[in-house]
């Protein structure tokens, strides 16, 4: 399902999977908006896992099919790919690739004026995934969409409330995927005039 936000839903019909897609189109929405009315739990019950991410994502070094291999492995219930540091505007440290690892779930880095040692396990030292670019299972996304206002725009602060969607140890069962990975192009959308 591709939603879209700026009414051009035929640009993409040059694309081979565009007519296997639902495509939904209403002006000036964002995608917390759309995901609230047309992602219902019971709605996607086939899928094991939903997508939910904005439109300024690079996905050259993406592949969708060995990263939900990973997550299945890893057993991560709340996830993201890691953003790459050579191509992406990164906001949280957290999120940004180690190329030495397939997953990452904390980091140890000084964050402002708390430091991320072995001590500290809350977000965002872990379990804590951007809402950029998350990937919810079947079951944490039935806990999210009920967090998710029917009024929201932008979806800030949503991103400290996921993780108390997941079965069990949030510091196991949320992380970034190294493997596979983003860019993060921060291309200003909504609003903005062609």
């Amino acid at each position: 399902m591709l939603f879209h936000y700026d009414g051009i839903a035929d640009d993409w019909r040059d694309l081979e999977w565009s007519s296997q897609a639902m495509h939904v189109s209403a002006m000036d929405q964002t995608k917390w908006w759309f995901a609230k009315r047309f992602l219902h739990p019971d709605i996607i019950s086939e899928y094991d896992y939903i997508f939910i991410w904005d439109e300024d994502i690079g996905v050259e070094h993406f592949d969708a099919g060995r990263y939900l291999s990973i997550i299945k492995e890893e057993e991560l219930e709340i996830s993201q790919p890691a953003l790459d540091p050579k191509n992406a505007v990164v906001h949280h440290l957290l999120t940004l690739r180690d190329s030495t690892s397939k997953v990452h779930r904390r980091i140890h880095e000084r964050l402002g004026v708390r430091r991320c040692n072995g001590n500290i396990k809350c977000p965002p030292c872990s379990g804590w995934v951007e809402i950029m670019v998350p990937v919810f299972s079947k079951a944490a996304w039935r806990c999210v969409w009920l967090m998710i206002q029917n009024d929201l725009i932008h979806g800030w602060g949503l991103d400290d409330l996921p993780d108390y969607c997941v079965k069990g140890n949030r510091t196991q069962n949320v992380g970034v995927v190294d493997q596979d990975y983003v860019a993060h192009h921060a291309v200003l959308m909504l609003g903005s005039s062609p």
